[in-house]
């Protein structure tokens, strides 16, 4: 039987898990037995750069930390080695554990948590498929963009087909009116009226 040192040890692990691990939005249960030194040390690197906190931690001590934590139903999860990676950003833990379970063989999704619910492994890989924030971002706004993007490249088309169908546009023609009043000659002035004859005396 454990003496009350281990059992204290023990305990406190648990709890320093729970006050870890309790302020994440998602987490990833996954098997990283037969992983190579290389493929676990690129792994690891990724997840440090997605802000994606990775531990490999004894079954018996996870589920007395998820079970303080409320979770229910993840016993099928806790069997065999396992690790969990855990983050405040909702998609990264299955984005970059979904890519390197596709890459790795040996690796495997074994379920999670998304938002307080527990998450199946199609949930895990289904999220891992959203973009992220910045790529999200980026097509929202392309999207609102198209619109006025595809306007001006249509008014631009048919702007080009005309002045290739007309060539070069005539110049506009002068009001008649005006025409004439620059071809018509002036007119002459009149003769000078002739001096009245003197009366005879």
């Amino acid at each position: 039987m454990p003496s009350e040192k281990i059992l204290a040890a023990k305990q406190q692990r648990v709890e320093d898990l729970v006050s870890e691990l309790k302020g994440a939005t998602t987490y990833v249960f996954v098997a990283t037995r037969g992983l190579t030194v290389a493929q676990d040390t690129e792994m690891r690197s990724e997840l440090r750069k997605a802000g994606v906190k990775f531990e490999v931690i004894k079954n018996t001590v996870l589920r007395r930390v998820f079970a303080e934590l409320g979770f229910e139903g993840l016993d099928e999860v806790f069997e065999g080695p396992t690790a969990v990676g855990y983050s405040d950003d909702i998609i990264a833990p299955a984005k970059v554990l979904a890519k390197f379970s596709e890459d790795f063989e040996p690796m495997e999704i074994k379920g999670g948590i998304i938002d307080g619910k527990v998450a199946t492994v199609a949930e895990i890989v289904a999220l891992s498929k959203v973009p992220d924030p910045t790529t999200l971002q980026t097509q929202v706004a392309y999207s609102l963009l198209f619109p006025f993007t595809k306007l001006a490249m249509l008014v631009k088309a048919v702007a080009e087909k005309k002045q290739e169908e007309g060539g070069e546009a005539a110049p506009v023609a002068a009001p008649a009116a005006e025409t004439a009043a620059v071809e018509a000659p002036a007119e002459a002035p009149a003769e000078e009226a002739a001096p009245a004859e003197t009366p005879a005396e």
